[in-house]
């Protein structure tokens, strides 16, 4: 194969790379249940924001993933905002993320 070719096939095979695998279904209703009763606790149980921020779609539109995924991760010093690390997975906060941009799932 030629390294054109080869820098082509790279490139379409990144942003599938980039996206998070869904976690299991019995995870996933875990991490859902997590994000409208733990996060919903300051960011309002519609995600419509409170103490926090809102986590729609329309707020977080143009945010990087990478910087949300920051904040979940490592919290926010300073702020009531803590982080969740030690509860999920990078992986885990991926598919969070990219669920939160299209519109959080109400249930699993």
């Amino acid at each position: 194969m030629n390294c054109k070719r080869l820098l082509a096939l790279a490139a379409t095979a990144f942003p599938l790379a980039a996206l998070a695998a869904e976690p299991p279904a019995a995870r996933r209703a875990q991490l859902v249940e997590m994000v409208r009763q733990d996060c919903g606790s300051c960011h309002g149980m519609t995600l419509r924001g409170g103490l926090g921020p809102p986590l729609l779609p329309a707020a977080l539109a143009g945010k990087p993933e990478a910087a949300l995924e920051a904040v979940i991760l490592n919290g926010r010093p300073g702020t009531p905002m803590p982080p969740w690390r030690s509860f999920m997975t990078e992986e885990e906060v991926r598919w969070i993320v990219e669920s939160l941009k299209k519109g959080f799932p109400r249930e699993q």
